[in-house]
Parts: structure tokens; C-alpha cells; sequence
């Protein structure tokens, strides 16, 4: 056996190594573990991040039954928004909540935010066909929304957060961004609830996520527990 042999087999040992509790060099509030089968290996305050679900799952999110399961409308409901509310849709998606949120926004808009080049073609292609002028397809990074300091009025997140792998640089970015007093609405499945039909990496529980938001420097306002399946979390700037 050669020297490149061996070597290879002592860097796989070393990255398959359970609970190897190696720094992320990009940021000290994170370290690198064990890799489930639906996370990415790398933990922050304890949870391991979810992997990202990628264009391809258009149909599930666009999913027939998804107001039976989730009721969306309920949970748009639970936003109260003013019609002149700027609010980005983080992990905008195929846009399932940004069309529905623009109805209510008629002096407002909504910017939806995405990371996949795929994902903004597809809004941008229903803003068309729609004719919804107040839908903004905006291109993120994975640590920033991209946005100007003191731009919007509020952030929603829909069963997105717990799959940023830079959650607390994103969530500075959202800080910056938002104007004093501006709201995160996070829309995350019951990990408090075992009935609920989900991965457990794709669920958040109201502990992790304060522990995380506070981090940040968000206040919480409460939660909603209205839905079925899912909470709604909601922090605030301090003014």
C-alpha cells in the first residue's frame, strides 16, 4: 500500500468520525459532527443544520394538498399585515407564500429571496404570467439577504431556516436590513410534536429557535400554535 493510499484512508476515517468536534473555520459558533442521513454535518448552538431542499421539489411545495396539511391561509392570516408592508420571503421558493402575501400588499411588496438561480427563473416567470407587479424575485448569498440596511419591514421564513448553513450571518444580514421595530415571522414544523409527518431535521422547536434569535439580538414577541402541523415564531428588531 502507498503513501497516498493510506493517507486517504486516515482523511476518511477523519471525516467519518462520529461527533468530530472540529471548528468550522469560518466561524467559531459553529463545529462539525456527526452527518446524519438528512443533515450536512455541521451544528450550530447543538442542532444539526437540515440539508437544503433544491428546485426539484417545486411539485411538493406547489403539493395540491398542501392547505389540508398546513392550511397557509390560516397561517398568512396569523401575520396581520398592513397593506404597505415590505416583507421579504426568505427562502422564497416557487413563490407558494409570495403570490399569496402580494394580494394583501396592494401599496406594499414582497421580495422574494432565494439562492437558486432556478428558483427566481420560476418566480419571475409566475410574476409574468400573473401579472403581479409587487413580487421581486432578489438574488441572496448563503450568509446575506442582500439588502440594504433599514429596507424592509419584515422577514417571513417558511420551513426554510433550519436548512441555512450560515444561520446566524444570515440572520445579522436580516438585523441590518430590517428597519427598528421590524419582525421575523418563522414558520417552522412542531419538533415539539411528535405526530407531526416530518423529518426531524426539518422540524424546529420554540427553544432552539429563541436560543438562536437571541444570539442574533432579536427579542420575542410569542408564538402562534394555531396550524396544524407548524409554529409561528415571531421576533422583533429592538426599536
Amino acid at each position: 500500500m502507498n503513501i497516498r493510499s493510506i493517507a486517504l484512508i486516515l482523511f476518511s476515517s477523519l471525516i467519518s468520525s462520529p461527533f468530530l468536534l472540529a471548528q468550522d473555520k469560518s466561524d467559531s459558533r459553529y463545529t462539525i459532527g456527526e452527518r446524519t442521513r438528512d443533515g450536512i454535518g455541521k451544528y450550530y448552538l447543538g442542532r444539526e443544520i437540515a440539508q437544503v431542499m433544491g428546485h426539484q421539489g417545486i411539485s411538493w411545495l406547489e403539493r395540491d394538498t398542501r392547505e389540508a396539511e398546513e392550511a397557509p391561509s390560516k397561517a398568512i392570516e396569523l401575520l396581520e399585515l398592513k397593506p404597505d408592508t415590505i416583507i421579504a420571503d426568505i427562502g422564497a421558493g416557487s413563490g407558494f407564500y409570495s403570490f399569496r402575501l402580494a394580494k394583501l400588499l396592494p401599496q406594499g411588496k414582497v421580495i422574494a429571496v432565494d439562492i437558486q438561480q432556478e428558483m427566481l427563473d420560476f418566480l419571475a416567470k409566475r410574476a409574468k404570467e400573473t401579472n403581479t407587479a409587487n413580487v421581486q424575485p432578489h438574488m441572496g448569498s448563503i450568509e446575506s439577504i442582500q439588502l440594504p440596511e433599514n429596507s424592509i419591514d419584515a422577514t417571513l421564513f417558511v420551513d426554510a431556516y433550519h436548512e441555512f448553513s450560515h444561520p446566524f450571518e444570515m440572520m445579522t444580514s436580516i438585523l441590518k436590513a430590517l428597519r427598528p421595530g421590524g419582525i421575523v415571522y418563522l414558520l417552522e414544523y412542531r419538533a415539539e410534536d411528535q405526530n407531526v409527518p416530518i423529518k426531524p431535521l426539518h422540524k424546529m422547536s420554540q427553544t432552539q429557535a429563541r436560543k438562536e434569535m437571541a444570539l442574533v439580538g432579536f427579542e420575542w414577541v410569542g408564538t402562534k400554535n394555531e396550524l396544524p402541523w407548524q409554529h409561528l415564531m415571531i421576533f422583533k428588531k429592538p426599536e
